[in-house]
């Protein structure tokens, strides 16, 4: 967090950008630095070296025994604290520090050609490079992508481009980011970007929206090369097109991120790319996994919420059914009750439904068509999640209404029937195994809508093309297209997704029911005012 706090102060001059977790595991995820030599030629504080030693850690390996880490930083502080973030984590790796020059113009560890995997967001845009000091560079084998009258290079992304796949032995990886104009520029660059492509290299290209970064709204990209594929003659005339600027959440109003399960849903795709349809299906059982299992655990929460709902009624029943002429509170306590009824019974068919499903889940087969009639099934499970969740929101917002009523309209606070100070501790109960059953309730669903996310766009465990998302293209598309690289040149657009979450009519009435208290708290105040004047004398 520290480290993240502090990138955000500093880290955004000069086309620099703090990388943000989920794209630097995203990287992570598609080329998978499991061993070798793992270079970043401008490291930061080293969150690409923290990522890949996670990677090799969760699957059983001790990454100091499985891989060397090599960085670049030319902002000495930030050199330090990426020293400091290994240390912290147990790793260690060999981090030069200095001007930015030393990049640009030197293979600081001479690594050209030794490299297993490079990772890298390097400054984007960057107009300032010599040009006369890099010609005939060995890290520059597509030459030079052009130059401008004061003899700087005139867009410094491709510089880097050539420098990654150059550090790359012949079965390198290479995960990077970059700024979105690079994918399609022209003239010199075009050149580069084409002699890339027939290189075979080129894997992946990830299209992100903006909002990903902390200090800037750009969007940018994800390029991949794999130079294993450069050989091999079922796939080096094909890249894969992904376009994410659809797959977010949000983390605030203004910035995005990819969550955990959309981080692993976009390497699934890229599973199917590689021809690893069993990594797939494992994904889409470990999320029917979670569902089952979160569906059973949510019981608890569940009886908590019904404990303290029965608590609730318990406490404000006598006082609700005191003989009063033109009670205000007989239509709010009716609706209560009617919701506390509904609730109650939704919640034993929930219970009911888990129960179906978790012994469904034992009898099935783990092979595609099993894991696809387990998924479909959860479907009313999820429904009742989403339906329970408005049930149990209803019911505590009638209830908060209900004693408001009494407490307001009724000076319920001086009569015998109502013990205020259990009543207080009973609302706020309520509204704590509220968050907690909403939340538990939340879980289920998520991973059954995560299973359907992969099943529904890949239903044979199979890559195929999906309408606005990922497309395999080849090299003769590439061409027609001027040797573009963005993928929703190629994707096409996604067709509208209806929010399934939104209910008129229960909104409608989540909505009446506030306006009715605003409007009895509205009319509370201006009975305050009126005594007020008349107690002036106005």
């Amino acid at each position: 967090m520290f480290l993240a706090e502090f990138s955000k102060q500093g880290a955004h001059d000069n086309g620099e950008f703090f990388t943000p977790p989920s794209i630097v595991q995203t990287i992570v995820n598609v080329i998978e630095p499991d061993h070798g030599v793992i270079f970043d030629p401008a490291c930061g504080s080293g969150g690409m070296f923290v990522q890949s030693s996670h990677f090799i850690e969760d699957a059983g390996q001790d990454t100091m025994k499985r891989v060397t880490f090599y960085g670049h930083e030319k902002n000495e502080t930030t050199a330090r604290l990426a020293q400091i973030n290994l240390a912290v984590h147990g790793l260690q790796g060999t981090i030069r520090a200095g001007n930015e020059a030393i990049t640009y113009y030197k293979d600081p560890h001479e690594l050209v050609g030794k490299c297993d995997f490079v990772m890298a967001n390097p400054p984007f845009n960057v107009d300032e490079v010599d040009a006369d000091k890099i010609k005939g560079d060995k890290r520059l084998p597509f030459g030079l992508p052009g130059v401008n009258k004061a003899k700087k290079v005139s867009n410094a992304n491709y510089l880097w481009l050539s420098y990654f796949y150059s550090y790359l032995n012949e079965a390198g990886r290479a995960g990077v980011v970059m700024s979105s104009q690079a994918s399609s520029a022209g003239r010199d660059e075009a050149t580069v970007r084409q002699k890339l492509v027939e290189t075979g290299a080129v894997d992946v290209m990830i299209d992100i929206r903006g909002n990903f970064f902390y200090t800037r709204t750009v969007p940018c990209q994800l390029w991949f090369f794999d130079r294993a594929k450069e050989k091999d003659e079922t796939r080096r005339d094909y890249l894969l097109m992904l376009d994410a600027r659809s797959v977010f959440r949000k983390v605030s109003r203004a910035v995005c991120d990819f969550s955990p399960e959309q981080q692993k849903n976009i390497a699934a795709i890229v599973w199917l790319y590689r021809g690893q349809p069993d990594r797939f299906l494992r994904l889409v059982e470990s999320y029917l996994t979670h569902a089952i299992a979160d569906g059973e655990a949510a019981m608890v929460p569940l009886g908590a919420f019904s404990a303290a709902l029965e608590r609730l009624v318990a406490l404000t029943e006598p006082f609700a059914k005191l003989k009063r002429e033109n009670d205000p509170l007989g239509e709010p306590w009716a609706e209560f009750s009617s919701a506390h009824t509904t609730v109650t019974k939704d919640i034993g068919s929930f219970s009911k439904e888990a129960s179906v499903q978790t012994k469904a889940w034992r009898d099935a087969g783990r092979d595609n068509d099993g894991l696809n009639a387990v998924r479909l099934g959860l479907h009313s499970l999820a429904d009742r999640c989403r339906d329970l969740t408005k049930q149990i929101d209803l019911v505590a917002k009638l209830g908060a209404r209900a004693i408001d009523i009494a407490v307001r309209e009724l000076d319920a606070r001086d009569s015998d029937a109502w013990d205020g100070g259990d009543v207080n501790k009973a609302r706020k109960a309520l509204e704590s195994t509220r968050v907690d059953a909403v939340e538990a309730l939340r879980l289920a669903r998520h991973f059954v809508r995560q299973a359907d996310w992969l099943q529904e766009r890949f239903p044979d465990a199979k890559l195929r093309d999906v309408e606005g998302l990922v497309k395999l293209v080849d090299r003769a598309t590439i061409n027609a297209n001027d040797w573009s690289l963005t993928p929703g040149r190629y994707v096409g657009v996604a067709p509208e997704e209806l929010d399934e979450d939104f209910d008129f009519e229960e909104t409608l009435r989540a909505i009446h029911i506030d306006l009715k208290g605003l409007n009895e708290e509205a009319t509370e105040l201006m009975a305050r005012i009126d005594k007020n004047f008349e107690e002036l004398g106005a």
